[in-house]
C-alpha cells in the first residue's frame, strides 16, 4: 500500500517532519525491523535535530532507539526493504492512529476580544455552510461548525493534529477578516476536547453570556444545528457536539431558575438605557428602534415592559412591524421607512441600532447636524447599538451631545446581581458536569466503530480469498445456482463467528461498565487481528485531503 505520487512536499508538510533517511541513503545507527515500524520515526525534538553522518547519509538521533536495540547487527537488506516513503507513510499515519482526533474550540468572545475585532470575524448564517466547507478543506480539519453572534465568534472543528489544526484555522480566520494572525493569536481562546465540550455546552446554558441564563443564545446554537444539515463536514462528532449542548441547554433552564429574572442582549440594552436616563424621564423620553428583525422585536417588548407606550421603529419594509403592532396591542408604534431615518433621529432621545447592515448606518457626518436633546433626559442622546458588525461607527463618540454604547458596554448591566448569578451557576454546572460524563462516555462508545469496519474487512478479505481458490479448484463450469451457494456458505460462517466479537464491540456510551469492557474487547481485537496496522483508513483520509487541495 503505497502513498500516491501526488502527494507534493507542500501538502505533507505535516507528515514530513520526521522524514530522516532517503531510500538510497546508508542505515548507519540504526536498524528498523518490520515489526516496529511503527515507533522508526520519534516526534521531532528540536533540540536534537538529524545529523550528517560521515559517509554523507542522514541519521536520527534516537537514544531510545539504540539503547533499545542494543548490540544488534545491521541488517541492511530488511532496512533497504522498508524505502523511505513506506517509513514516511507509517511514520504520518502513526500520528493520527495512535490518537483519536481532537475537538478544538478557537474563539474570541466579549471577554477576550473587542467588538471591532468581533466584527470583522462574524460570519453570516447564509455563509455558514460555505465556511464549513471552507474549513474540511484544511489538510488537518475533519468536522467543523460555526457559533457567531454579537458576544462570540467560535469555530469548533474535529482536528488530527491539535497543533496544526489550530494553525490553519487561525490561518483562514486571518485570510477572512484580513486582521493578522498575530493579533488574533494575541485575543483568540483555545479548548481542547472535554473543556471545549465543556464550554460549549456553558454557553448553550446561558452561563458564558453576558447576561445569566439569556435565551436567545440557545436558539443560536440550535441555528447552527439547522445550518449544517447537509452540509458535508458537520460530522457525527459535531452534530452530536451541538445537539447535546441544545439538550444541556435546555435542561439547564428547566431544571433551574437559571432564566427566571434573566435577560437576552436585547432586553440588557433597555435596561442601559434606563441606567443612563434621569429616572424622572422614563416614561417622556422619545424611543427609536432601527431595525425590526428579532433583535429589534425583542427590544419593543422590553420597552413596552418598562413602560414605554409609544415608539417610532424604521424598519425597510412595514410588514414585520404591522405583524409586532399587532401583538402590542394598546401600544403605538410608528413606522418609517429607512429614507426617514435621520430625520427620527432628530426627534429622538434614544436609538436603539439592530440591524444586519454590514457598513455603519450613522457616521459622525450624519449625527453632528442632528438638533441636541432636552436636559430633562440628561442632554444626551443615546446610540445603543446592538449589531456586530456596529451601526453606529465609533466616530460618533467625537460628537458633542451624543452617547454610544455597544455589546460589550452591556457589562455594566450586569454587575449588580452577581450573588444571585453565582448560585444559579452552580446549579446548572452541577448539570453540566453530569451531561458532559454522558457525551463523552458517546464518544468514547465511537472508538470502536473503526475497528468494527476494519475486522469485518479482514474477515471479508479472507473469506474472498478463499472462496476464489475453492472456486477456481471446482473448474469453469460451475453452475451458477453452486456458485451461490458456495458464496451464502462462507458468508454465513463468516457472519456466525464475527456475531459474538461484534456484539462485545457494540454499546451506547450510557453504562461505563459496557463501555469499558467493549473498549478492552477493542483493543485485545486490534492486538489480535493486527488491526492497527491497517492503515487504509487514514491514507484514504491524507490522500482525500491533498487532492482536495490540489483541485
Amino acid at each position: 500500500m503505497a502513498i500516491s505520487s501526488t502527494f507534493s512536499a507542500a501538502k505533507l508538510d505535516s507528515l514530513l517532519m520526521n522524514y530522516c533517511s532517503s531510500s538510497s541513503a546508508s542505515f548507519s545507527g540504526a536498524y528498523f525491523p518490520y515489526q516496529q515500524q511503527m515507533k522508526v520515526f520519534p516526534r521531532p525534538n528540536h533540540g536534537n535535530k538529524g545529523m550528517v553522518s560521515r559517509n554523507g547519509g542522514v541519521r536520527c538521533e534516537a537514544a531510545e532507539f539504540n539503547a533499545a536495540l542494543g548490540p544488534q547487527k545491521i541488517d541492511l537488506s530488511k532496512a533497504s526493504a522498508l524505502s523511505a516513503l513506506q517509513q514516511l507513510k507509517t511514520s504520518a499515519a502513526d500520528r493520527y492512529t495512535k490518537e483519536r482526533s481532537n475537538i478544538v474550540v478557537i474563539g474570541l468572545s466579549v471577554h477576550t476580544a473587542p467588538v471591532e475585532m468581533r466584527e470583522k470575524l462574524a460570519i453570516p448564517e447564509a455563509e455558514m455552510p460555505r465556511a464549513i466547507g471552507e474549513l474540511c478543506g484544511l489538510n488537518h480539519i475533519e468536522e467543523a461548525a460555526v457559533l457567531s453572534t454579537c458576544n462570540r465568534m467560535e469555530i469548533y472543528v474535529v482536528a488530527l493534529s491539535q497543533h496544526r489544526g489550530v494553525k490553519e484555522v487561525t490561518e483562514w480566520m486571518s485570510k477572512t477578516s484580513g486582521i493578522p494572525v498575530s493579533k488574533i493569536c494575541e485575543h483568540r481562546f483555545l479548548l481542547y476536547n472535554k473543556d471545549a465540550t465543556q464550554h460549549l455546552f456553558e454557553v448553550s446554558a446561558g452561563l458564558d453570556s453576558l447576561v445569566l441564563g439569556e435565551g436567545q443564545i440557545l436558539a443560536q446554537v440550535r441555528q447552527v444545528v439547522k445550518a449544517g444539515e447537509g452540509v458535508l463536514g458537520f460530522g457525527r462528532n459535531i452534530s452530536g457536539l451541538f445537539k447535546h449542548a441544545i439538550t444541556v441547554g435546555k435542561r439547564v433552564r428547566t431544571e433551574t431558575n437559571i432564566a427566571a429574572g434573566a435577560v437576552s442582549v436585547s432586553s440588557a440594552a433597555v435596561e442601559l438605557a434606563f441606567m443612563k436616563l434621569p429616572e424622572s424621564s422614563h416614561t417622556t423620553a422619545r424611543m427609536l428602534v432601527v431595525g425590526a428583525g428579532k433583535m429589534g422585536k425583542l427590544v419593543i417588548k422590553h420597552l413596552v415592559a418598562k413602560g414605554c407606550t409609544k415608539m417610532v421603529v424604521v424598519n425597510r419594509s412595514e410588514e414585520k412591524v404591522a405583524a409586532i403592532r399587532e401583538e402590542m396591542k394598546g401600544v403605538e408604534i410608528i413606522y418609517r421607512p429607512f429614507t426617514d431615518m435621520l430625520a427620527c433621529s432628530a426627534e429622538a432621545d434614544v436609538i436603539f441600532t439592530s440591524t444586519a447592515s454590514e457598513t455603519p448606518l450613522f457616521l459622525k457626518e450624519h449625527v453632528k447636524d442632528l438638533p441636541p436633546v432636552s436636559s430633562e433626559v440628561g442632554g444626551l442622546r443615546l446610540f445603543i447599538d446592538i449589531s456586530v458588525p456596529r451601526n453606529v461607527g465609533s466616530c460618533v463618540t467625537d460628537v458633542e451631545g451624543a452617547q454610544v454604547y455597544n455589546v460589550d458596554d452591556l457589562k455594566e448591566v450586569v454587575a449588580a446581581n452577581k450573588e444571585d448569578r453565582l448560585r444559579k451557576a452552580m446549579e446548572a454546572q452541577a448539570i453540566i458536569t453530569e451531561e458532559l460524563k454522558q457525551f463523552e462516555a458517546w464518544r468514547d462508545s465511537l472508538e470502536t466503530v473503526p475497528t468494527i469496519k476494519k475486522l469485518r474487512a479482514y474477515a471479508d478479505r479472507i473469506r474472498l480469498a478463499e472462496l476464489e481458490k475453492c472456486l477456481s479448484k471446482m473448474g469453469e463450469d460451475i453452475p451458477k445456482k453452486t456458485r451461490k451457494a458456495v458464496d451464502d456458505l462462507s458468508r454465513g460462517i463468516v457472519n456466525k463467528l464475527l456475531h459474538g466479537p461484534m456484539q462485545h464491540l457494540r454499546c451506547d456510551g450510557n453504562d461505563g461498565r459496557t463501555l469499558n469492557e467493549a473498549l478492552e474487547n477493542m483493543n485485545a481485537l486490534n492486538r489480535m487481528f493486527g488491526l492497527e496496522s491497517d492503515l487504509s483508513l487514514v491514507e484514504q483520509k491524507i490522500r482525500a485531503k491533498v487532492e482536495q487541495s490540489q483541485k
